[in-house]
């Protein structure tokens, strides 16, 4: 075989490789994790539990709150010290827009349709509603005071936001963009998360250490379950039958069954946990841990920490920040197959015959 006949060989050899490459890559699903201190967003890669990516989104920006679109083309990130939100392109981990908002921007949630993006903005105490096809602040809606975490309803009617300050929850009306209720709850509302079919809203309450439970078919407090120290992530499984709450004094996550609303498990994370996020399969639950500067990945059957990823520095993550499932990739017909193993096969013997050539001269 000489060397002009082995070249179709190799690439077939090369083409088998990028192919299978490009199988694994489509099907990972990403976990987006904002670094306050490194002005950084890790991009973990959650089939594998390792960092694939790191985004820069501008010197002294402080990123916090993240959400990703629903189809996850898109992730924005508010950046606390330069009142803006940066939009990411997931296909090629870069920026791609830079959006003004309110002062110290925090948390952030994207409507169902992916139309609009609302951001609380803490110094502010207003949320803003940026149109996401042209990456504009459309309109600017007053809250309370110190407003963290905010979360929009399945349907796109309405956003809830946590003020901190006020010790209770805004409920804005999407297509008039105005408060039309305003719920108490405990002491120093941050996080907050709906239940998939959006009957019930959870909200953790820093200072009075426990979650808050709203109706809301009524906008009333329907009940409070105690969690650890210091209370400040929520995320809700997607069946809903479990809600995890991260407890920044405890270094732990409070496990609550929504059923009966009690904690029925409490698992030690790292140091001052904060974000947290459950995978969309509601396999695992992703905990971002502020000081320690990684990322928990809790096992929900077991309730145990089964892998531990080091992100960059203060990572926060406040929001919902794992991609949704990713589209099922084509099994290979039993044609493509045999092309694929005839590729290697071919490109194999093809490699072989050059280093013989090469080493022994034959």
């Amino acid at each position: 075989m000489n060397k002009t006949r082995a070249y179709p060989q190799l690439r077939l050899l090369f083409l088998a490789i990028i192919f299978a490459l490009t199988c694994t890559e489509a099907s990972a699903q990403k976990a987006y994790i904002p670094n306050f201190g490194s002005n950084t967003v890790s991009v973990i890669n959650t089939a594998t539990n390792t960092i694939i990516a790191t985004v820069a989104v501008g010197a002294g920006s402080r990123p916090m709150g993240v959400s990703v679109s629903p189809d996850g083309s898109k992730v924005y990130i508010t950046n606390y010290s330069s009142a803006n939100v940066s939009v990411i392109n997931t296909a090629t981990n870069t920026v791609t827009a830079t959006v003004g908002v309110g002062s110290s921007p925090f948390g952030v949630c994207v409507s169902p349709d992916g139309s609009r993006v609302y951001v609380s903005n803490n110094s502010s105490a207003n949320v803003s509603v940026i149109n996401a096809a042209t990456n504009t602040v459309t309109a600017t809606v007053g809250v309370g005071s110190v407003p963290y975490g905010v979360s929009v309803s399945p349907d796109g009617s309405k956003v809830y936001v946590a003020n901190y300050n006020s010790d209770n929850v805004s409920v804005i009306n999407t297509a008039t963009n105005t408060v039309t209720a305003t719920v108490g709850v405990g002491t120093g509302p941050y996080g907050l998360s709906l239940s998939p079919d959006g009957s019930k809203l959870y909200v953790a309450n820093n200072n009075s250490s426990n979650v808050s439970v709203i109706n809301t078919a009524t906008n009333t407090l329907a009940t409070s379950v105690g969690a650890g120290l210091y209370p400040y992530g929520v995320s809700v499984s997607p069946d809903g039958s479990k809600v995890y709450v991260t407890n920044y004094g405890g270094n732990t996550v409070s496990v609550i069954n929504t059923a009966t609303n009690t904690v029925t498990a409490t698992v030690g994370v790292g140091t001052n946990p904060i974000g947290v996020s459950v995978s969309p399969d509601g396999s695992k639950a992703y905990v971002a841990n502020n000081t320690s500067g990684n990322v928990s990945v809790i096992n929900t059957a077991t309730n145990a920490v089964t892998a531990t990823v080091a992100v960059g520095s203060n990572p926060y993550a406040i929001g919902n920040f794992i991609g949704p499932a990713p589209a099922a990739v084509p099994v290979p017909t039993l044609s493509q197959w045999a092309m694929i193993l005839l590729g290697l096969l071919m490109g194999g013997l093809a490699l072989i015959q050059l280093w013989r050539r090469r080493v022994i001269g034959n």
